[in-house]
């Protein structure tokens, strides 16, 4: 049984966000509390800050100042520039080249103007359906390098007719966007475990070559986070139909982080510590998994904080 827990907000996690939030919410399950975590980097996490990403007090604030001068000089765009957080979300995945941040901003905003019958008023409130078919979740707990992973379950457990590729993107979307807030996150980046386990031929008729193209430009170009792996596990022979429509939009960079592991855990876990992996990925992890309905809980309680992320962007003409 999930307890929501409303935890005091400090100032650096007040920062983070675009909406003025006294508490933060979050999920006590038993001894486990699940929340986004919003506070400033570990020690260890501004090690690999510098290292990675090149970040230092002097860069990082003259790269925020370059950026917020790039995008007040931007007549088309909204955006909340004066917010130093902001700014920073998108500068960590470039390194903190302003430029680059730049561009990466036209390219999520002009993403989200392509696919506006995906984005417009996308909030966990009108997507609960995703959440409670219990086939999206992310685990609770990082992988050794502190990165995020997020779970999709496409096989036995996704019922296509109850739940549409489309509604699976979005939730995608809501999650990547939670896990952008995150500092760590910013820094750590995510990495992605596709289970097809049970993936029927009916099944593989869902995707299309217009969907292919969509989930790779986002991934590719249009996504301020660090994607470092995507695992493929248990697919059975006609993933090949499924992914033969991915490859020609694939780039040499992202090509190279798919990586197909089947049903060999030894494959996965040189990649994926057995530690940070629960039971049925071969791994010894103790803290319950949590399912999309508990996920859901914790993003409704941030539905304001996504009205405001969508309230920026191209202006309307």
């Amino acid at each position: 049984m999930a307890v929501v827990v409303m935890k005091p907000v400090t100032e650096s996690i007040a920062e983070t966000m675009l909406t003025d939030m006294e508490r933060l919410p979050s999920l006590q399950l038993g001894n486990f509390t699940l929340e986004f975590e919003l506070g400033d980097l570990s020690p260890e996490m501004q090690e690999v800050a510098r290292k990675e990403l090149r970040e230092n007090p002097d860069l990082k604030r003259e790269a925020v100042e370059e950026l917020r001068e790039l995008l007040k000089e931007d007549k088309e765009l909204k955006v909340p520039y004066d917010n130093d957080a902001w700014l920073v979300r998108f500068l960590r995945p470039c390194k903190f080249y302003p430029k680059s941040a730049y561009d990466l901003i036209k390219r999520y905003y002009a993403f989200k103007v392509k696919h506006s019958d995906v984005y417009n008023d996308l909030l966990p409130s009108r997507e609960t359906n995703i959440f409670e078919q219990n086939i999206l979740t992310v685990q609770p707990n990082r992988d050794q390098f502190g990165r995020r992973i997020l779970v999709i379950e496409l096989g036995k457990k996704w019922n296509h007719k109850k739940c549409t590729l489309d509604e699976v993107f979005k939730g995608c979307v809501l999650f990547l966007e939670a896990a952008m807030l995150e500092p760590a996150t910013q820094v750590a980046g995510a990495v992605v475990i596709f289970d097809m386990d049970g993936l029927t031929l009916q099944q593989t008729w869902q995707f299309t070559p217009p969907f292919a193209k969509r989930i790779v430009d986002w991934l590719q170009d249009s996504v301020p986070l660090r994607i470092k792996n995507i695992h493929i596990v248990n697919q059975p022979y006609v993933f090949n139909m499924v992914f033969a429509l991915f490859k020609p939009f694939l780039r040499e960079k992202l090509k190279s982080r798919i990586i197909f592991h089947g049903t060999d855990r030894k494959s996965l876990h040189k990649h994926m510590a057995p530690k940070c992996l629960p039971e049925c990925y071969g791994g010894t992890l103790e803290i319950p998994r949590i399912d999309g309905k508990q996920w859901l809980e914790l993003l409704l309680l941030c539905d304001q904080e996504f009205k405001a992320i969508n309230s920026y962007g191209y202006k309307k003409n």
